[in-house]
């Protein structure tokens, strides 16, 4: 039986590493980042259902981030129309991996998994976390952002207590070797419960 682990975290706790070493104990991924990348390529589900609303957001057949946010900043509105546009699309994407996967674990890699509810299509959930100033020096270091727009992006996000709280496993990603000692560690559990079952 196919076991359905969603894995969250907020920004800069070191999920897309948690992800790699749950592929390496060999389970299947799948990456709602990553799926909406698909999506916004050229030749992409979602470029011409947004091509019809948005026309400004296509640049070179494809689905521009930054034009939808310019748009999104202009309007706020508008951030319910472009995600009544994706949020489909991402379920069929993510249906599509369920139904082609062949691991016995299957990997969830959702930001948003409580936010969204996406939390009750799991099997466990495991949340990835460090303590917030290690959080923080992460994101900064990426240079990829300001303190006030990371300060922002946390805000959106459910506290980081409240998501260990909730989930089924905690990983802690202080360290690589800590971190994927305890991704074989969560593996283990799980085949565990699978063979009992």
């Amino acid at each position: 039986m196919t076991f359905l682990l969603g894995l969250t975290g907020s920004i800069g706790m070191g999920k897309s590493t948690t992800a790699r070493l749950f592929v390496e104990e060999g389970c299947a991924l799948w990456d709602a980042d990553a799926a909406v990348h698909r999506l916004y390529a050229p030749g992409g589900a979602a470029v011409e259902p947004m091509r019809a609303v948005f026309p400004e957001a296509i640049l070179n057949d494809a689905v521009s981030r930054d034009a939808l946010k310019a748009i999104i900043a202009a309007d706020p509105s508008a951030l319910k129309r472009i995600e009544s546009i994706v949020h489909p699309l991402v379920a069929q994407d993510r249906a599509r991996f369920r139904e082609t996967a062949t691991a016995d674990i299957l990997v969830f890699d959702i930001p948003l998994l409580f936010e969204t509810g996406g939390d009750a299509a799991m099997d466990a959930v495991a949340c990835v976390s460090v303590p917030p100033e290690v959080q923080k020096d992460r994101v900064m270091a990426r240079g990829t952002m300001t303190e006030a727009q990371f300060e922002q992006i946390r805000a959106k996000q459910m506290p980081n207590d409240e998501k260990c709280a909730r989930a089924d496993f905690v990983i802690v990603t202080d360290t690589l070797d800590h971190a994927r000692a305890q991704v074989q560690d969560v593996v283990r559990q799980i085949r565990a419960r699978q063979s009992d079952a």
